[in-house]
């Protein structure tokens, strides 16, 4: 075995997560007969098929799968070797790359980059906006360097670091502004409007609300809090906002929120990344300027 390189490694990794060669080409910022060789002298190396072609798509052979997960580990280690050549320096510089949960980097991104350009000038912030299940796996495979998100993630190989509670907010019809704050059990017989499967808030509204087991049909799905919002000031149903999201998302839409009394249901956003990556402390400076920009974010809207 012989001439195997980290290229390959990433080329691989690719392919696995897209399970598609064009999509893979793509992300790589390569041409797919590039691409294809990559793979194909890779396996030639290891003496081993990696992937198999069919007419229902991609998938990995049962070698592919054991070898994906080493090699996840070692781009990993390679990213955090990366990081330890910049953690010399007293101040936090280079590329930070930096993934925030769709329930947030709409309303908080703005404001986390304007603070950490004044804060950091040498450091050049790439964020990536996704789900945090994937956000976790892009993290633990070192394609990311940290994440914003609400906690607990309870994965041992990743630090959590707590930055703010955040309250829920009820949106209802501009009808309904006068009428009294529903109690969870009466909300959870209401007609509810929910994010789609795979956001993490999803699961933290259904956990306020008491939904009754025969009634997950009355429960709507949709993929921003901006169409929940929508469809509440067209007279559908009720949701469940980030308090953050409150400004941005009612401005045109007619409804109207409310608090729910004490003790109010929340979240806690925090930000997480790998116990091995050597830039711990800058990490921890870069938290600190975060939780600084929501906390001027939240005195703006009060």
């Amino acid at each position: 075995m012989k001439n195997l390189t980290l290229r390959q490694f990433r080329y691989f990794e690719a392919v696995a997560r897209l399970r598609h060669f064009g999509r893979a080409a793509e992300d790589c910022a390569i041409s797919q007969p590039a691409l294809s060789m990559q793979i194909k002298e890779l396996e030639q190396s290891l003496g081993q098929p990696l992937v198999e072609r069919g007419t229902r798509g991609l998938r990995l052979t049962g070698f592919g799968e054991v070898f994906l997960a080493h090699a996840r580990k070692i781009l990993a280690s390679v990213a955090d070797i990366e990081a330890l050549a910049l953690a010399s320096s007293g101040s936090p510089s280079g590329v930070l790359r930096l993934g925030v949960i769709p329930t947030i980097a709409p309303y908080l991104l703005p404001a986390i980059i304007t603070r950490l350009e004044r804060d950091f000038p040498g450091l050049t912030l790439l964020p990536r906006e996704t789900v945090t299940q994937r956000l976790l796996e892009e993290l633990l495979d070192g394609r990311l360097d940290a994440a914003i998100l609400a906690l607990p993630v309870s994965e041992p190989s990743l630090a959590e670091l707590p930055l703010f509670n955040e309250n829920f907010v009820l949106v209802r019809p501009l009808g309904d502004r006068d009428r009294p704050v529903p109690d969870r059990e009466r909300l959870g017989e209401m007609r509810l409007l929910l994010l789609e499967e795979g956001h993490c808030f999803r699961d933290q509204a259904l956990s306020f609300c008491t939904v009754p087991a025969a009634r997950p049909r009355e429960i709507l799905d949709g993929s921003t809090l901006s169409t929940l919002v929508q469809m509440v000031g067209a007279g559908i149903g009720v949701t469940l906002i980030p308090e953050m999201a409150v400004r941005v998302e009612t401005r045109s839409a007619p409804v109207a929120t409310a608090h729910f009394p004490d003790p109010q249901p929340q979240r806690s956003i925090g930000m997480v990344w790998r116990r091995s990556n050597p830039l711990e402390r800058r990490l921890r400076q870069i938290a600190e300027a975060v939780r600084a920009a929501a906390q001027e974010r939240r005195d703006d809207a009060a």
